[in-house]
Parts: structure tokens; sequence; C-alpha cells
């Protein structure tokens, strides 16, 4: 079944530019590529399988932090009154 909220291109105008179609394309979305106006293709984003980082795996590193790192900076003092 075809998404009518999909993008759609003539494939020709799409060919060069497939990578960066792609790449700005949400899990899910889909593309449909047409041939004299006629879709001939469906491309889908696939929805992101997992997370790029797995909580936990930094539990065991040393981070250091000034004490005063929530102090409200100088810059931005006129915009605190």
């Amino acid at each position: 079944m075809i998404n009518t909220m999909a993008r759609t291109f003539p494939l020709s105008a799409v060919t060069a530019k497939l990578p960066e179609l792609l790449a700005g394309m949400a899990g899910g979305e889909e593309l449909i590529l047409t041939t004299d106006g006629v879709p001939v293709a469906v491309v889908t984003r696939l929805e992101r399988a997992s997370w790029p980082s797995v909580p936990g795996t930094a539990k065991d590193r040393s981070f250091w932090m000034s004490p005063d790192f929530d102090a409200p900076l100088e810059d931005f003092a006129e915009y605190m009154e």
C-alpha cells in the first residue's frame, strides 16, 4: 500500500542524490520513485533496531567536573536579572 504522505520523485532525478535522500529520511518514511509519473518503486527507511549507546557503559569511567559547573555565566548576567 502506498503512503499518501510519502515523498514522490522521478527515478531519473533521484539516482545521483539517493544517498542524500536516504540520510534525510526518518524511520518508516517512504520515498516513491516514478517513471513518467507512474510509481515504480517504494523505498522505506527501516526503523532503528537498537540504540547507539547502552545504558551503564560509562559507569566505571572517571570524570572530573568543576565544582561550579552550574554557576551562572558572567556573559549572561544581564539576561538573568
